[in-house]
């Protein structure tokens, strides 16, 4: 169980155990997944954002907030060839989903119309960055080609310690949080050396360093 809670999959409270919404995703995208396997626009529907189901308070900062919507009708595969609409973007096979980093915003669309958003700061700005990421979507699946692949985002040192632990606890064999920054920019280590990313509460800091990542 203890393995299920650090990789997001499940919540544990008061002794009970449940699925998170992560893992609820993970479940439908698995069941899914042989149903999902083209990855173009010419099946695709235009999408409306249908509901706004939750605001909850960030894992990660308790001065904002998280959101759970819902996006109809589901994308399933044809998201990953939305991926060169967002400079900060990247499909993952692994949970079917389009994962989008915009500031501190981390927007996570799955193949089954869910929608996550964190490091928002009211239902304001939630709706406004749903509305907009609608619109994208929608004139990509108009025109009905996929987008050109766009050139990477430089990311700097500052901007991966920004979401480290920053204990400079040493385990990853660096002297510093800093050190460790600048080792994983220049491609010498990988994210899984720090230890202490594994614990839950630092989840959200873990997702936005993987999308980094992917422009390293």
């Amino acid at each position: 169980l203890k393995i299920l809670q650090q990789a997001g999959l499940i919540e544990m409270a008061e002794g009970k155990v449940k699925l998170s919404e992560f893992g609820k995703n993970f479940m439908e995208v698995k069941a899914e997944k042989a149903q999902d396997a083209s990855a173009d626009l010419s099946d695709a529907k235009p999408v409306a954002i249908t509901e706004v189901r939750q605001l909850l308070p960030c894992i990660a900062d308790s001065t904002k907030f998280r959101i759970i919507a819902n996006m109809a009708p589901p994308l399933g595969g044809a998201l990953k060839a939305l991926e060169p609409l967002f400079p900060r973007g990247r499909y993952s096979e692994r949970i079917g989903a389009l994962i989008i980093q915009r500031g501190d915003v981390l927007t996570t669309v799955y193949g089954t119309g869910n929608v996550t958003m964190t490091m928002i700061k009211d239902e304001a700005e939630a709706r406004k960055n749903l509305e907009r990421l609608k619109e994208t979507i929608n004139e990509a699946i108009a025109r009905g080609v996929a987008p050109a692949p766009r050139e990477k985002v430089r990311v700097e040192p500052m901007e991966i310690y920004k979401y480290l632990p920053q204990t400079n606890c040493g385990e990853c064999g660096e002297q510093s949080c800093y050190s460790f920054a600048i080792q994983l920019m220049n491609g010498e280590v990988s994210l899984d050396l720090c230890t202490p990313l594994k614990d839950p509460k630092y989840r959200q800091n873990l997702e936005h360093l993987q999308v980094m990542a992917e422009y390293i």
